[in-house]
């Protein structure tokens, strides 16, 4: 016999929903007739399995140790991390507690998987979970924490995760209805001497994963508004503040490249040219874009209430500072 006490990270779901998962290789007749059977209980009494759980529920197992192996064999994912031992986590941890975890992601690193076998910060981010003690394996079937934004590949900056159920429910829904403020910095080609709310209509290529941006509507488009804030320059070249008031695909590279001035490094909206250059002279392998400041709403409710307000920030990695250096381009932070 097994005895399960549900988490508040698997409060609120249905009781065959959690089965379901937790015995992951046993079909859903075989769930429903061991609780007809009395094998399976809920707080000590039979159960149907449309029960909502609360948390401090207790699920009794009265099966085998044979048979809840055999239904509940790991799968390939956590096989892997069970037998690899230790990670170096690769994590630049700028916030941590029990609901969010808030990271600085460097350029060059995937938000999320493209292919099966790709590592990817989310990955990250469950191996550090687990290594640190703050995730048993076990959760996984139930439970598997997640990022709440994505950062181009190329792009660096903060990213934030939910760590409890809890925690991932209410910052995927701050970031949706963009009551949390995200700021941006990058490094762009020409003179900016004002700041400018922007207005266009982006077109994206799923094929090609490119986008396009028009100044009025085009088939298949959505409307984008992006505000930019010059920060300092030194003629050809100018570090701007930038703010996504709308959130699609590309948005910032593209939209700043279609008034002309693409960031610097930008492989796909970017000048070649000055690209070569800035390759050549600072090394530099990646767009010149950094999600630098997040600021949270100022009522976010329980069990997070506590966060209301906070601000976190990542400072602009080193190839960034290098050519900001090297240009003589002057930072407010």
């Amino acid at each position: 016999m097994q005895m399960l006490t549900v988490t508040a990270n698997e409060a609120g779901q249905r009781l065959d929903k959690l089965l379901g998962k937790y015995l992951n290789q046993a079909g859903k007749g075989f769930l429903y007739k061991m609780m007809r059977k009395k094998n399976i209980t809920l707080n000590g009494k039979k159960c149907s399995g449309d029960e909502r759980l609360s948390e401090g529920d207790e699920i009794r197992l009265f099966l085998s140790d044979e048979t809840i192996e055999k239904f509940s064999s790991a799968s390939a994912g956590e096989r892997r991390r069970s037998q690899s031992g230790v990670r170096k986590p690769c994590l630049d941890i700028i916030y941590e507690d029990s609901h969010i975890l808030i990271v600085n992601k460097p350029a060059g690193m995937l938000s999320q998987k493209a292919k099966p076998e790709d590592m990817s910060l989310n990955e990250h981010i469950l191996n550090y979970l687990i290594d640190s003690g703050h995730l048993p394996i076990s959760q996984l079937r139930t439970f598997k924490p997640s990022i709440c934004n994505r950062l181009d590949r190329n792009t660096s900056g903060l990213v934030t995760a939910g760590v409890s159920l809890a925690g991932l429910q209410i910052m995927n829904g701050v970031f949706k209805d963009r009551s949390l403020h995200k700021y941006y910095r990058c490094l762009v080609k020409g003179q900016v001497k004002e700041k400018q709310l922007i207005a266009g209509f982006l077109k994206k290529d799923e094929a090609a994963n490119t986008v396009t941006v028009y100044p009025t509507e085009a088939e298949c488009s959505v409307p984008i508004l992006t505000e930019y804030v010059p920060i300092s320059g030194n003629g050809r070249i100018t570090l701007l503040q930038v703010t996504l008031i709308t959130g699609r695909s590309h948005q910032i590279r593209a939209h700043l490249a279609s008034i002309g001035h693409p960031i610097l490094g930008d492989s796909k909206y970017g000048d070649p040219r000055l690209n070569d250059e800035m390759r050549e002279k600072y090394k530099i392998r990646s767009q010149l874009l950094h999600s630098w400041k997040l600021e949270l709403p100022e009522d976010l409710p329980e069990p997070l209430h506590y966060l209301s307000g906070k601000v976190f920030m990542a400072p602009v990695p080193g190839h960034f500072q290098r050519v900001m250096k090297g240009e003589g381009i002057a930072s407010d932070s």
